[in-house]
């Protein structure tokens, strides 16, 4: 960390779901190698899969039902209740489904749901898993993931298209940075508001930043456009909570 940039914190946001909507927050406290409070703290298995309550290890994101095969989630919208863990799905503005899910009757509610909503894409029973501390990400060490906005606008103007930056699942939304600039930050630390964050990879992108947010419909070919443009498929990047403390939305950042 060598000079103070213009960048800034434009929103925080969090997945206490894998795969549903993201919940905004305005400041969050962060501790060295956690992630985002609840953050990836559940997802739903599609059918049997490789992930073990009682020894749990990261697995494939092809485990579980996600907006890569699954667009028809990106209709949803959740909330979630820190204290409770109750889950709140709602679909074009209604309540469909709320259940606790730190009991098996509220697992059960929530399930059956997936059941019916998923249907015909699932390859079995769908099943709610979560282990205290462990972050359902699509990568194995603990961390979050931030995304520029200038980087955005310029994905936007080499394709011709709006682009809502909530397709690459980012928990950290900057802006006043150059484009492309995050990239030059791998293997180095950064320092966001009070926290400081060990940079460790660019974010290869999958399908699912075709989906639209908003309507879950594949509208858009984001990797395979970065690949054809710029010879990677790389947006965002990771990076891991080396000194903790507080950020809120309005931070600056240091790097």
């Amino acid at each position: 960390m060598t000079q103070r940039s213009e960048g800034r914190i434009d929103a925080l946001y969090r997945y206490p779901v894998k795969g549903l909507t993201p919940e905004a927050l305005p400041r969050v406290t962060l501790t060295p190698g956690g992630t985002m409070p609840f953050d990836r703290a559940y997802a739903i298995e599609n059918g049997p899969g490789h992930f073990d309550i009682d020894d749990p290890k990261h697995v494939s994101k092809l485990n579980f039902v996600m907006l890569a095969r699954n667009e028809q989630l990106a209709k949803l919208r959740m909330r979630f209740d820190d204290a409770t863990e109750t889950l709140t799905i709602l679909n074009g503005g209604a309540v469909v489904v709320r259940g606790d899910l730190r009991t098996v009757e509220g697992r059960a509610t929530i399930e059956a749901f997936y059941a019916s909503f998923v249907g015909e894409a699932l390859r079995g029973a769908p099943r709610v898993v979560h282990v205290d501390g462990h972050s359902f990400s699509d990568v194995e060490p603990k961390c979050l993931h931030i995304v520029n906005m200038e980087s955005v606008r310029a994905l936007e103007a080499d394709m011709g298209v709006a682009i809502n930056p909530l397709r690459f699942r980012p928990n950290v939304v900057l802006d006043g940075l150059p484009a492309w600039t995050e990239f030059d930050w791998v293997g180095n630390a950064i320092k966001i508001g009070g926290v400081t964050f060990e940079v460790f990879t660019r974010t290869e992108r999958c399908p699912a930043t075709n989906v639209n947010p908003e309507t879950g419909v594949r509208d858009l070919k984001i990797p395979s456009f970065l690949s054809r443009t710029y010879g990677h498929a790389d947006f965002g990047v990771y990076a891991k909570v080396k000194e903790g403390g507080a950020v809120q939305v309005g931070d600056g950042v240091c790097a």
